[in-house]
């Protein structure tokens, strides 16, 4: 009897070992499960989490950078929309399209500055042409008085932001300086379907317009017309109804004879007009909007109206006094440029 109660007893004791060692082992494989699912899901150096992070950081850096672009930057009534982003040598490349034509910008990866020219490879060395370029805006020759030929597209975005840090210059020097504005398109024919402009069309057309507007009218009645087309039109260039009202709309404002500029702009005078312009462009070796030269020397100084009056002031034999006069130095929008 007393042998029996002694095996219960022992059955008992090695019953509850087992229990608790079970309770134990359950315990520890519980334990290793929740940390390796921590270490899926939390740990940053994870490859699966570190992807997911990073996905979820450039698209909130890259809906940012569009925001910012559509606040700030672009033409009124226009417009950008995110195209892509991926990541280039430790900054987002966030791919945007702007008015038909995809466009790169580089954001830090922190979403606080944006670099919107081309990041410099410096493992490459920089073309000669370049550095030729770069040293000409201290060898600006002198004249009497100074010629200041600006390249543009009329819908490039860099080429409005150009065109609007120069107009207070013109108002400013009037006659004194030969400011000048050519367009950067191509002449295929002897007729207006046969010219064509990075922005399409209706981009071609508006290049014709403006040629015929410069001949035949002055100075200031252009300049005019441009900023109007600047501001209200250049947003609507989709739509080729909404746009020829506008354009017709603006030039009647600063009078300007819409019938006589669509007779030359849809004739072989406008064709000829722009043709020169195309002539002029390639033997400069011209590409992109904007680009500035005076005196035949590439400027490639800051884009503000301060910057381009000192420019040009500095390209006089006798400055006039009204290079003394300071115009605003902040730029209205980011450097870049289209075509080049």
């Amino acid at each position: 009897m007393a042998e029996e109660k002694s095996e219960e007893k022992t059955t008992k004791t090695t019953e509850k070992s087992l229990n608790k060692n079970m309770w134990r082992y359950t315990t520890i494989a519980l334990l290793v499960i929740v940390i390796a699912l921590l270490a899926v899901f939390m740990w940053p150096n994870n490859s699966i989490t570190g992807k997911m992070i990073a996905s979820t950081v450039s698209d909130v850096v890259a809906n940012k950078t569009v925001d910012f672009l559509n606040e700030n930057l672009v033409a009124p009534n226009t417009s950008v929309t995110l195209d892509s982003v991926s990541e280039t040598s430790g900054l987002l490349n966030v791919t945007v399209t702007y008015q038909g034509r995809q466009i790169p910008v580089y954001v830090t990866n922190d979403g606080k500055l944006l670099i919107l020219s081309s990041p410099i490879d410096m493992t490459q060395p920089i073309p000669k042409a370049n550095k030729t370029q770069q040293t000409q805006q201290t060898e600006t020759p002198k004249t009497d008085k100074p010629t200041a030929q600006l390249f543009v597209m009329a819908f490039c975005p860099y080429g409005i932001q150009a065109e609007q840090a120069m107009k207070p210059v013109v108002d400013l020097l009037g006659s004194k300086a030969d400011i000048q504005v050519h367009f950067i398109a191509s002449v295929g024919g002897t007729t207006p379907d046969s010219v064509s402009s990075l922005h399409g069309a209706v981009e071609a057309q508006e290049d014709l317009r403006q040629v015929c507007i410069m001949k035949y009218y002055d100075q200031k009645a252009y300049w005019n017309y441009m900023m109007t087309i600047d501001s209200t039109c250049s947003g609507q260039r989709g739509n080729t109804t909404a746009y020829d009202a506008c354009w017709k709309d603006a030039a009647t404002k600063v009078g300007i004879d819409v019938s006589k500029i669509s007779t030359c702009s849809q004739g072989t005078e406008g064709v000829n007009l722009l043709k020169a312009d195309e002539s002029l462009t390639s033997s400069l070796g011209v590409s992109g909007s904007p680009t500035l030269i005076i005196n035949g020397a590439t400027f490639n100084g800051g884009r503000t109206p301060d910057s381009y009056k000192e420019a040009i002031c500095t390209a006089f034999n006798t400055a006039p006094s009204e290079c003394s006069q300071q115009l605003n130095s902040t730029a209205t929008a980011a450097s870049g440029n289209c075509g080049s």
